[in-house]
């Protein structure tokens, strides 16, 4: 039993945060083509990508987004870099420019923040492209969204293909700047809208996501569930009851709905814990608030 409290004491003091790139959503991402924060050009270069790798905060990466061919939008964090590959017998390495997609989403359509494919550290050699929809490296000869080439030796030149817009963010948005939340002190009356918040989500070992909710005066809470496992993004609705602290609510999926009882650390409100219904089978839960 020591060593059972001992874990779940690990767990819920885990630290999670939210970065600024978490804050690029669909709904930000679709002011991109009129904000004076970013520049629509035809081509990237790594002189640009050094002159412009500091944007976000605590990230040494120049910010790009893309509108796809499939007409979502993506952001990439991407670096410049090269390569040294062996050559044929008998003669020197050869140094070859390659761009660093460092991190990237691509974001589904009709929602705030369901990915439709995401990855880091990959790198993209001259005559390749990248399909963002995919998530995929491809041949030139299967299009893609963003194309490599090396126009002069030891040059690197990164192009937006087919429908594709390309736009360099020069300056953090301001609507991907997170407003600092109330403070809330736990050492007095425990109040409903310490609920509000976004929350790294595990149910019961078998999923896991992104929980966010919104508390109104009647204590009704909406909000929505993003999975890990592929990005999807579910209506979460319920309520919170007496004692105060305890929450009741619902995700629903497809075809089924699971519901949730859970109860918030007074002495903090960093975590929820509680059980889960799905069908007839019961099980657990818990959620870490997500400090922004």
């Amino acid at each position: 039993m020591r060593r059972l409290a001992l874990l779940f004491g690990l767990i819920f003091t885990a630290h999670v945060r939210a970065d600024a790139f978490d804050n690029y959503t669909n709904p930000v991402l679709a002011k991109v083509p009129e904000a004076a924060e970013a520049k629509a050009i035809q081509e990237l270069t790594p002189e640009m990508i050094l002159d412009n790798d500091q944007v976000l905060p605590n990230v040494k990466a120049a910010f790009i987004v893309v509108y796809t061919n499939e007409n979502r939008w993506a952001k990439l964090l991407v670096t410049a870099a090269r390569q040294k590959m062996p050559g044929p017998p008998d003669t020197e390495p050869v140094v070859v420019p390659i761009l660093r997609i460092e991190r990237y989403a691509t974001l589904r359509e009709a929602s705030e923040r369901a990915i439709q494919a995401e990855g880091k550290g990959i790198s993209l050699f001259p005559d390749f492209h990248f399909h963002l929809d995919l998530g995929q490296v491809v041949p030139a000869k299967l299009g893609g969204d963003l194309g490599v080439s090396e126009p002069k030796p030891n040059q690197l030149a990164i192009k937006p293909l087919g429908k594709a817009k390309m736009y360099l963010i020069t300056k953090h948005l301001p609507d991907a700047i997170s407003a600092k939340g109330e403070k809330m002190n736990f050492a007095g009356k425990f109040e409903p809208k310490f609920f509000n918040g976004t929350y790294k989500f595990y149910d019961d070992g078998r999923r896991s996501g992104t929980l966010r909710i919104k508390v109104n005066a009647e204590n009704d809470l909406t909000g929505t569930f993003v999975t890990d496992l592929d990005g999807r993004e579910y209506e979460v609705s319920g309520s919170i009851t007496k004692p105060l602290h305890k929450i009741l609510f619902t995700i629903k999926f497809p075809r089924t709905e699971q519901a949730f009882e859970g109860y918030m650390f007074t002495g903090n409100g960093k975590a929820i814990a509680g059980t889960s219904k799905l069908e007839e089978r019961e099980g657990g839960f818990y959620a870490l608030r997500v400090e922004e």
